[in-house]
């Protein structure tokens, strides 16, 4: 779990450096896809780029003329789709693709679930890493900044 909220939040920041972005939906959305997988029986629907990108299109789609909205709602998608370069998915080409590759899932489990005990620990020792820079780096320790986090999810660099 914090190999993909660490992940997430590092990668996000690296890339977009936008303190606007709503760190609190990426998160979210880098988690989503193994709970709802998870209750469907392995990685199923949102382990595949196809569901992905379709979520994606769904909040341009549903938030067309409503720019502060969209803004806010794009990352959800971006948190999904990292949660497909966080978990590996796209070793398992039949999942991945799916339905492009047919509409049978390959009967792979969560790809989190399924790694070796160390890789597992390392992974979320990094994720744990990840999340304490983001502590810092954004001076969460300080309350006012990180009520101001938890109410908006937006931060800004010390």
């Amino acid at each position: 779990m914090l190999w993909f909220i660490g992940g997430s939040i590092v990668i996000v920041w690296n890339v977009f450096h936008d303190p606007r972005l709503d760190l609190r939906l990426v998160v979210v959305g880098a988690l989503v896809p193994d709970v709802v997988d998870g209750i469907l029986g392995g990685a199923r629907l949102l382990h595949s780029v196809v569901t992905g990108v379709a979520v994606l299109a769904g909040v341009m789609f549903a938030t067309f003329g409503r720019r502060p909205l969209r803004r806010r709602l794009l990352a959800l998608p971006i948190g999904v789709l990292l949660h497909l370069v966080l978990d590996g998915a796209f070793t398992d080409t039949t999942t991945f693709w799916w339905p492009l590759t047919g509409w049978s899932w390959s009967g792979a489990g969560l790809p989190s679930l399924e790694r070796p005990l160390a890789v597992a620990v390392v992974l979320e020792a990094l994720g744990a890493l990840g999340c304490w820079w983001a502590w810092r780096r954004f001076g969460l320790a300080d309350r006012a900044v990180r009520g101001r986090f938890l109410r908006t999810g937006v931060v800004e660099p010390c």
